[in-house]
């Protein structure tokens, strides 16, 4: 009755557009209106992209917009009244004779107005493009809404740079491309008289001073949508025209704290994992409910120079907003510049280079920890102010999250090798010291070969992580470093092995914290360092809760391991494998919690995280089973990174597992986040029936795709009849189960295996898609309190 009840809601909808686009209206001649009260009156692009008319945001208010008359659901892309919506009785637009459109509520009141006063105005018409124009005589466009942009572009002119506007507040700065490259290092032709810039059908951005960028899905024709969104970022959408939903294909920036606005003025960024503001010392949140307001003084902070003080903030900067710029110049220089400057707020400092920015506002604040990203920020507080090092806001994507008070203190993980090298720092010093007063010539021989024995010995150490990437500091600052010693004592000499995998062999390990965590040794040196740099590069960007936490790595001249989690209850394999075992019979509601939160954690990685992931090998081994049976994705040793520009993963070798890998690993065909979505589907057929795909076949010589292909097709054909014979779903389902199912999830975990194990990628959904028909299925069951089995 449900799936019945659904796909007559589907047909309606899809009637229903079909009749607005039927009734709906080429042009709008002068004199004529549209009203709110009628559906039929819209506006349509000749080619049936765009319509243009009132817009329900509730049932009592409306807004004159302009939407993609193809999406599921009805996407803004421009609104004459967003913050002045309109009654959804009375009201209407208005083409007058002399070429202006008037927007009336019910009572009569004019809302918007395109002011427009001309004497040959023939009709408004809405284009393929998305442009709302009014037209006059000799197709002179009078007025167009390309003029008045919202959040969306679909239409790129004039300099190609985009700039950040503070509200109330004579505040701005260039938001993309990124500022601090010159024209020349962006390769982008200068002094051009007239700079324009296309979106073409194929999904590549081509602008005429040589700005380039590509949509993940780059030659496929689809329409798209340039969006500055709520958080900031830039993003570019791409529609399916299946179903009619959005997926990001491009976005400007991959952290979003680089975004530079999120926090306001006096405001910090952090990821703690996710983007977060904070408030530096002697500041506090403006309002709690809404950080993006920014922070202020808790005290006024005097013009003058005896009764101020500068807060030391490393790693810390704010975007722009320069007093001047000063080179090669000493701290002291720099801070009495700022000191005595009454609209200076604060400075930053590069120390090594000696550049120096005194700041007349701090806007777009940022910590990282990234080499080269940020110098040191000192901003200037009351002299009374107590400058706690814990105060200081720091970027952790592994640490606790930033609460509702600003001012509270928050403890912060310091790996343990950093505070080994400050103690060796202090030592040299005594000893140097030491040497010094005793002003024997030996001694201070030997400490200068130990120093280079010691200098020496860490770059040996720190060589094979490629120290010299940014994402190694990040790592390195928030993960735990252990020796190779300390490992080999907390697995016993590597004693209890847990799993054998691609990448190398998983042993069970004891803390000196008495922690019990996964130590995963790496094999094949030539290979796993490579393999153990993408692990870092992923594990420091990503955070979620049906992910595995790696708590730290070891580096230790050959040796590459990782340490995580470990869970007792181990693999989802076991689960699987072993079908004579009571005691580790999955029950339906587990088994359909296991298949949601997979997804959940494979969306997130496809979509969600900072760097678009794909995993590469999703499989039973590779999900682990916490106390509570919540699944944790583990194991991204052959994970690779797409980067937002859109090029696809260039593979040299299949990698995966058999039985689980996408055709395409073997068609030569470009590496997509789809893979994942055919493993995922293989995945859900074994949690259907409790057992191994390797285990389904008839017979020895039938291949494990053959027993994929047979029963693919077997359960499309059942699925397509109605109602009236459905026995065959009890006869499908693990036996062991003894029919203790729920019919509804049952049957859509079976569409979605069906759909996600298509030859054709393009056919499969996104693990978006996958979330949110298994979340809607488990809404309709709990609205309907439909319970027992089937």
């Amino acid at each position: 009755m449900a799936m019945g009840a659904v796909s007559t809601l589907v047909f309606l909808l899809t009637l229903i557009h079909l009749i607005l686009q039927i009734s709906a209206l080429n042009v709008l001649s002068s004199g004529s209106s549209l009203s709110v009260e009628r559906s039929s009156d819209v506006l349509l692009s000749p080619d049936g992209t765009f319509m243009c008319g009132f817009y329900n945001i509730s049932p009592n208010a409306s807004t004159f917009s302009i939407w993609f008359a193809n999406a599921s659901e009805r996407t803004i892309v421009w609104s004459a009244n967003p913050l002045r919506p309109v009654y959804t009785w009375g009201s209407k637009v208005k083409l007058k004779f002399d070429g202006s459109m008037v927007l009336r509520d019910y009572g009569g009141q004019i809302v918007w107005s395109n002011n427009v006063s001309s004497s040959n105005a023939e009709q408004a018409q809405l284009l393929d493009t998305g442009n709302l124009i009014v037209k006059g005589k000799g197709d002179t466009i009078l007025w167009q809404s390309f003029t008045s942009p919202t959040d969306t572009f679909l239409h790129f002119d004039d300099q190609v740079l985009i700039s950040l506007f503070y509200d109330q507040k004579d505040l701005s700065f260039v938001y993309w491309p990124d500022p601090t490259g010159t024209i020349w290092q962006k390769l982008r032709i200068p002094f051009m008289i007239n700079t324009s810039g296309v979106l073409d059908s194929l999904g590549q951005f081509h602008g005429s001073d040589n700005t380039s960028f590509m949509a993940a899905d780059w030659g496929s024709h689809a329409i798209r949508r340039l969006t500055l969104d709520y958080d900031g970022n830039l993003r570019l959408y791409s529609l399916n025209k299946a179903d009619g939903t959005w997926s990001v294909t491009w976005m400007a920036f991959p952290q979003l704290c680089t975004v530079r606005g999120l926090c306001g003025e006096n405001g910090i960024c952090v990821y703690t994992p996710v983007p977060a503001c904070a408030c530096a010392p002697g500041f506090e949140v403006i309002d709690p409910s809404e950080r993006s307001k920014g922070c202020r003084p808790k005290t006024n902070i005097s013009c003058d120079a005896q009764k101020v003080k500068f807060a030391k903030l490393p790693h810390t900067g704010f975007n722009g907003n320069d007093i001047a710029a000063h080179r090669f110049v000493s701290l002291d220089f720099c801070m009495n510049k700022c000191l005595h400057d009454c609209n200076c707020k604060g400075f930053a400092y590069w120390e090594g280079i000696g550049d120096c920015y005194p700041k007349f506002a701090l806007v777009g604040g940022v910590t990282l920890h990234h080499s080269g990203t940020t110098g040191t920020m000192y901003i200037k507080v009351s002299k009374g102010v107590e400058v706690l090092e814990a105060s200081i806001p720091q970027s952790q994507p592994f640490g606790p999250k930033y609460g509702p008070d600003c001012s509270t203190t928050d403890k912060y993980f310091v790996a343990d090798f950093l505070d080994m090298l400050k103690r060796q720092q202090s030592e040299s010093k005594f000893l140097y010291f030491y040497g010094f007063l005793s002003a024997i010539f030996l001694a201070e021989m030997m400490f200068v070969v130990l120093g280079w024995f010691i200098l020496r010995r860490e770059r040996m150490v720190l060589g094979g992580v490629w120290p010299a990437e940014p994402g190694y500091e990040m790592v390195t600052n928030h993960f735990r470093r252990y020796t190779y010693r300390e490992l080999v004592s907390a697995t016993k000499k590597f004693k209890d092995e847990l799993g054998t995998g691609a990448s190398g062999i998983v042993y069970k390990g004891v803390l000196e914290d008495n922690r019990a965590v996964a130590v995963k040794k790496l094999a094949e040196i030539n290979q796993s360092e490579e393999e153990f740099q993408h692990e870092l590069a992923v594990i420091s960007r990503i955070y979620h809760m049906n992910l595995v936490r790696v708590w730290g790595f070891c580096s230790d001249g050959p040796h590459r391991i990782l340490v995580s989690e470990y869970f007792e209850k181990g693999s989802l394999d076991k689960f699987l494998s072993d079908r004579k075992s009571s005691e580790i019979l999955l029950g339906w509601k587990q088994r359909f919690d296991i298949a949601l939160g997979v997804a959940r954690g494979l969306a997130y990685l496809h979509h969600e995280c900072s760097e678009w992931v794909i995993h590469c090998d999703v499989k039973p081994e590779n999900i682990l089973l916490d106390e509570n049976l919540m699944p944790k994705i583990t194991d991204f040793g052959l994970a690779k990174l797409l980067n937002r520009g859109g090029s696809n993963i260039n593979v040299s070798k299949i990698q995966g597992t058999r039985g689980y890998l996408a055709p395409e690993w073997v068609s030569s065909l470009p590496i997509t986040a789809k893979v994942d979505v055919y493993s995922f589907g293989v995945v859900l057929l074994e949690l259907l029936k409790g057992a191994r795909v390797s285990d389904m076949e008839n017979n020895e010589d039938e291949e494990v795709e053959m027993v994929l292909g047979r029963i693919v097709r077997m359960l499309n054909e059942n699925l397509q009849l109605d109602g009236t014979e459905q026995s065959w779903i009890s006869d499908f389902i693990d036996a062991r189960l003894n029919g203790d199912f729920n019919y509804l999830q049952a049957r859509i975990m079976m569409m979605l295996v069906v759909s996600c194990l298509e030859e054709d990628r393009s056919r499969r959904p996104t693990m978006e898609d996958v979330v949110q028909m298994l979340v809607s299925v488990d809404e309709v069951i709990n609205a309907t309190r439909v319970e027992g089995a089937f």
